[in-house]
């Protein structure tokens, strides 16, 4: 993999300021790839962005910001990307979070749900063309193993009625997964894939300052290696043309039987659709 060269290739990582989207980011980078940051605070994010110049040697290393669970921050995004830039070639959604408390969006969504799923959802929708006409090209979700513990409850998407916060954020990495394989089906043919991964249980600021985050940095995966598998389906020649599937470890493995559901995913898809439209007035490529 250290070998693969990614002269001319442009890369977008969310989240990239922190965790394995920074890692994921600065080894984009020394590859010699074209690397678009997306990070929610520009002063964290500029001093990442000038950390990776540093050490990859490579200047090609943008920064743009969004704030991943705003809809409106989502096109804006978009649109500054496709302003900048004729090509997509890697589009990496690895931003998300867990919320203890029920939070909302600005558009009244539930927190979790609107950054890990909605958004991610939202901004790979609008730049799908950009993506088809740079194929080939490739987009990878970081979903997680407790997708495994999900459930899609059309009734209470907002988890408005019961939050906990590790159901919830086990629901929408479901969701994601679910996305990934539907987007799998719709993008067959184009030249542009997309999977989905499971990074391992990563001890970084996920888990906050607490006892819990300092003790999850002593029995799980750095950054680092969490960023292995990410790194690994942007880049390696060997999956350039798999797609819909989901990985663990750089290799492929089995999500749970729910997120193979093809008329769940279907049936989300839809409502996740009509979601974005209603909260922002107007259709997703509007």
């Amino acid at each position: 993999m250290a070998n693969t060269n990614m002269q001319g290739k442009v890369c977008l990582v969310t989240g990239a300021n922190s965790g394995i989207g920074k890692v994921t980011a600065l080894e984009l980078a020394k590859l010699g790839a074209t690397v678009i940051m997306v990070s929610r605070n520009r002063a964290k994010g500029e001093a990442v962005q000038a950390e990776i110049k540093r050490l990859s040697g490579n200047e090609n290393v943008d920064l743009l910001t969004a704030d991943m669970s705003s809809i409106a921050s989502v096109r804006q995004l978009a649109q500054e990307v496709q302003a900048k830039y004729p090509q997509l070639h890697v589009l990496l959604n690895n931003a998300g979070g867990m919320n203890n408390k029920r939070q909302v969006s600005v558009d009244g969504i539930e927190q979790t749900w609107a950054s890990n799923y909605i958004g991610p959802f939202l901004l790979t929708n609008l730049l799908l063309d950009l993506l088809k006409a740079s194929a080939p090209a490739r987009i990878i979700n970081v979903s997680s193993t407790a997708h495994k513990m999900g459930k899609i409850n059309f009734d209470d998407l907002q988890a408005e009625k019961n939050y906990r916060a590790f159901p919830v954020y086990s629901n929408s990495k479901l969701a994601l997964t679910l996305f990934t394989y539907e987007l799998a089906r719709r993008l067959e043919g184009t030249g542009v894939t997309v999977n989905n991964l499971h990074p391992g249980v990563i001890g970084s600021n996920f888990f906050g300052t607490g006892l819990l985050g300092r003790l999850s940095k002593l029995v799980m995966l750095t950054p680092e290696q969490g960023a292995q598998t990410s790194i690994y389906l942007a880049t390696a020649p060997e999956v350039a043309t798999v797609s819909g599937k989901y990985f663990e470890k750089s290799k492929i493995s089995t999500s749970s039987k729910t997120s193979q559901d093809q008329q769940l995913g279907q049936r989300l898809w839809q409502v996740t659709e009509e979601l974005i439209a209603q909260k922002s007035n107007q259709p997703i490529n509007a």
